[in-house]
């Protein structure tokens, strides 16, 4: 999570949302987020559903705008990695 917060500012450039979820309690995120300094929001799934729907173990997803599920890794990527797989999504038209 701190290497996240370390490069948030290069993925909020790509419009991207990270965020963190564990079956922690809120209480210990925010313990946890002020302990490190994390400023993107942590989800808290006390009942599991979000683990139930995306699996038990540590994954890291990147999930488009529409909801489509485009990267999928085991673990944490290293960022740099992480980052050149969201480059590679399609751009979404200017909607001005």
């Amino acid at each position: 999570m701190q290497s996240f917060q370390r490069d948030l500012e290069k993925f909020e450039d790509l419009d991207t949302q990270v965020l963190g979820v564990s079956s922690d309690s809120m209480e210990t995120h925010m313990k946890f987020a002020e302990k490190y300094g994390i400023t993107f929001p942590l989800i808290s799934d006390e009942d599991r559903q979000i683990k139930e729907l995306y699996g038990r173990n540590r994954i890291t997803y990147l999930i488009d705008k529409s909801g489509i599920i485009r990267f999928i890794q085991k673990g944490v990527p290293e960022n740099k990695d992480f980052l050149k797989e969201l480059k590679k999504l399609p751009k979404e038209p200017n909607k001005n």
